[in-house]
């Protein structure tokens, strides 16, 4: 059949299947589709009452059409995907390629040395030294280093240091000028963080790291050069001077300082000169040294409380790629000077894969965030824009590192102790800290505060991977905190109603925890924690109210080698304003072995037992007897009191006393944690052993096989023993909830664990609509049904929440009816199949 179109106002039909539309006829249905892209039968014919020029078209002609115009943007949104992901993959090959080929260099070079030192070993004994930056240990005493000519600090003479350190420089960050060696735990490819090296062998300590970000060079060098927005450690960076050079690019004169990260040690600064210019071939470089030992020019003098660090040359080469973007090369080569620490500290100061942590990674994920929040939506669920987020935990983390320091030029001052120096305690009455500062509440009228007390320790830990530490902390506050201490503090600040928007991620002991945001790489998450009931309302003393917390959590990634993990919150007031004032308080816990120790992330399961039925009723996971290497790592606890002046002998005597209950809670939960005590506890039993586990697994299997007439498991042993065991391990996530009213997870296996990132203690503590979102809890709440009636059900695939707030994509998922040796239903179990992080 055949239409033809009249005065080109009716589409033309041919032979029934195609249609050819008129262009008024297209712009009308664009329209309609940027405003409705799927829209219901009703809706289309409400479109062709409101179009006239639509008129003469059939609803199933525009419900093709609209068919059709999704697909096409489906198609063209895939292509797009598609072309960047091989400019990507261009670019990643490019660099490399330019990595092997510096990799290449290094082996002829290495081979050559080898064969001359080889050729010489006959003749010319060696002394042999080892210079390795991972491997010295100094001595007490400050190492005299051999002094060199004064060099001249004029105008001419800066550039020529300057041109040198470029030299340096590029060097180190394409050449061959010091052994790089791949970090451990990191692997290149254009999925991963970039190529991170460390040093080796070489003066000081390094680290290297290489990547593509989707951010213009001039805008990666902005970023970069604004050193205290990205880098935490950073208390301020001062420029001097700035020499502009005939080239285009610019001399400037720094000075640097960097916080001390425990109470043991003293900060470092710098003295510095950077470098920016423009390469032949278009390429950005920003590149640094310290200047030491100038004549005929400016200096800096020592500083009261820091120790003078040196930055050998580093910098960023950052380079357009092709298709938008650039390749950046970053190095960072420091001489900290390890001498002035404590001997128990000094591998924080000589270990280049903490330095690669610190700061080189760290940079480079900054750029990785600051590339995505400008390529995708400008506000959160939360209403708030990402670089408002970002500044929050810039605050937190900023005030954690101001109290723990406690700088006189920002009016801390020390007060005598009770006869016992485990705690230290400051106080600041400055201006600057109390403006617009927390309000306290007195029979209903506000009352500010007069000042700020900090209270501060840091302790050794032994045999406890810092990662499963600060989970612990976080999911069991009960554990450790007063309630009558974060009532005192959450007074403080403003009373009134709080909007919690978000969805809740996890309920432990009476605490909720509400997520912000987090990394993209989710090395840090920013939350709200509601402490259910315990503060008061100045305005009905009997009532109970909620207590919140802004909280900044990073390093639970217990492969992450080297990395520090922190636990850092502060009551918020009831508008959660972006500029609300806080007063951090929490914990910062260093690791200071540089290898990396296997271990389970639901180690904290055994800990719950032990503190509250002792080691008798304690279950211990069947790892943590094979991990027993020792650990160490120094935590630093610091936690800030608003208070009136009168009050202060009252405050500080309390605050100690809460410190030391603290450090006592904390000794008595890594004792728990230990691996060398659990088992060395007579009695203990893994978790995969216990008759009740055994149990549990042979109803999940029995019951799949009656209900889907396959078997779950491929097990080689008929014992229950073995099917436990062979359930733990299975690749997909299986996980039972409870037959009540609100389902909570009552097990889980190794993967389900992984996928909801959590423990067995915490599992019960989340409920099964909190892992769903609205689609999914509507999807289950539909066939819940079906699951009672017939025994089983099989779901699409979809997301859900792991307790950390992260989204998780699965392929499918089936949900079957556990019945027990009485036919009775005892839960219902689910089974997450090809699950991962999205």
């Amino acid at each position: 059949m055949a239409m033809s179109c009249k005065d080109g106002k009716q589409p033309i039909m041919d032979n029934g299947k195609y249609v050819r539309y008129t262009p008024e006829q297209v712009e009308a249905l664009e329209r309609l589709y940027h405003d409705c892209p799927k829209p219901s039968s009703i809706r289309r014919q409400q479109l062709i009452r409101e179009c006239p020029i639509l008129s003469n078209i059939e609803p199933k002609q525009i419900k093709v059409w609209f068919q059709n115009r999704r697909c096409r943007e489906k198609q063209r949104k895939e292509a797009s995907r598609l072309q960047a992901v091989n400019r990507k993959l261009t670019a990643m090959n490019k660099l490399l390629m330019e990595e092997n080929d510096r990799l290449q260099k290094q082996v002829s070079q290495l081979v050559y040395e080898n064969g001359y030192f080889r050729q010489h070993t006959h003749n010319t004994p060696l002394a042999t030294k080892d210079t390795s930056c991972e491997s010295v240990v100094t001595s007490g005493q400050h190492h005299l280093k051999p002094q060199h000519p004064p060099r001249d600090a004029s105008p001419a003479g800066l550039l020529s240091i300057a041109e040198e350190t470029l030299t340096e420089f590029l060097s180190k960050a394409t050449g061959t000028a010091v052994e790089w060696v791949q970090m451990p735990g990191m692997k290149p490819g254009p999925d991963s963080s970039g190529i991170i090296a460390i040093s080796h062998g070489c003066t000081g300590v390094g680290a290297r790291a290489c990547g593509l970000v989707g951010l213009e060079p001039t805008r990666v060098a902005e970023i970069l050069k604004d050193r205290p927005s990205w880098f935490r450690d950073c208390r301020a960076v001062d420029v001097l001077n700035v020499l502009p050079t005939a080239n285009g690019g610019t001399i400037e004169l720094l000075y640097m300082q960097l916080y001390a990260p425990t109470t043991l040690a003293p900060g470092r600064d710098f003295w510095l000169l950077r470098y920016t210019s423009v390469l032949e071939d278009g390429s950005l470089v920003v590149c640094e040294r310290s200047l030491k030992n100038t004549q005929n020019g400016p200096s800096m003098p020592p500083v009261q409380h820091f120790v003078r660090a040196e930055m050998l040359p580093s910098g960023y080469l950052v380079r357009p790629c092709e298709g938008g973007g650039s390749i950046i090369h970053i190095v960072d080569h420091m001489d900290l000077e390890p001498w002035s620490v404590p001997e128990v500290l000094r591998p924080l100061y000589e270990s280049s894969t903490v330095l690669a942590q610190k700061t080189t990674m760290v940079a480079l994920r900054q750029l990785r965030q600051m590339a995505q929040e400008a390529s995708q939506s400008n506000v959160t669920n939360w209403g708030r824009r990402p670089a408002a987020l970002r500044a929050l935990s810039q605050r937190l983390s900023r005030g954690f590192n101001e109290a723990l320091n406690g700088f006189s030029d920002e009016g801390w001052s020390m007060i005598g102790n009770d006869g016992m120096d485990d705690v230290t305690i400051l106080v600041n009455s400055s201006p600057d800290k109390l403006m617009g500062s927390n309000l306290s509440f007195t029979n209903g009228f506000p009352a500010v505060s007069s000042a700020v007390l900090c209270a501060k320790a840091s302790m050794l830990l032994q045999n406890v991977p810092p990662a499963i530490l600060l989970r612990f902390l976080r999911e069991h506050r009960s554990e450790w905190a007063d309630n009558n201490i974060d009532a005192y503090a959450a007074a403080a600040v403003k009373v009134g109603p709080f909007s919690l928007q978000g969805s809740r991620v996890g309920s432990f002991g009476g605490q909720v925890i509400l997520p912000l945001a987090h990394t993209i790489e989710h090395e840090e998450f920013l939350e709200v924690i509601k402490l259910e009931g315990v503060g008061h309302s100045p305005e009905d003393p009997i009532m109970p109210r909620d207590v919140f917390l802004l909280q900044l959590c990073c390093g639970m990634d217990e492969n992450a080698v080297g990395a520090c993990a922190e636990l850092i919150f502060a009551p918020i007031d009831a508008t959660f304003a972006d500029d609300a004032p806080l007063l951090p308080s929490g914990f910062r816990i260093i690791p200071l072995d540089s290898g990396k120790e296997a271990s389970s992330p639901n180690r904290t399961l055994d800990l719950a037992a032990a503190l509250e039925v002792g080691p008798a009723g304690n279950r211990a996971s069947s790892d943590h007897s094979a991990n027993s290497g020792c650990t160490r790592s120094v935590m630093t606890i610091a936690f800030e009191f608003a208070f009136e002046s009168h009050m202060q002998e009252h405050v500080a005597s309390m605050t100690r006393q809460y410190i030391r209950s603290i450090i006592s809670s904390v000794q008595r939960v890594a004792l728990a944690l230990s691996p060398s005590h659990l088992g060395s506890q007579a009695g203990l039993r893994s978790p995969l052993g216990t008759p009740e586990a055994q149990t549990l697994a042979r109803w999940i299997c029995q019951s799949y096989r009656s209900y889907l007439g396959v078997e779950l498991l491929k097990s080689n042993g008929e014992g229950s023993e073995s099917i436990l065991k062979t359930l733990w391990h299975h690749s997909d996530a299986i996980m039972c909830c409870s037959l009540k009213v609100l389902p909570i997870f009552t097990f889980a296996n190794q993967a389900g664990l992984d996928m909801l990132e959590t423990t067995l203690v915490a599992l019960q503590d989340i409920t099964l609509e909190k892992i769903f979102d609205d689609h999914g809890r509507k999807t289950l709440c539909s066939e819940f049904p079906q699951i009672m009636q017939q025994g089983f059900t099989c779901l699409q695939g979809g997301i859900c929440l792991s307790s950390m707030g992260r989204p998780v994509s699965y392929e499918r998922a089936v949900a079957w009816k556990v019945l027990n040796d009485e036919e009775n239903a005892h839960c219902i179990c689910f089974m997450f199949i090809n699950w991962s992080f999205v």
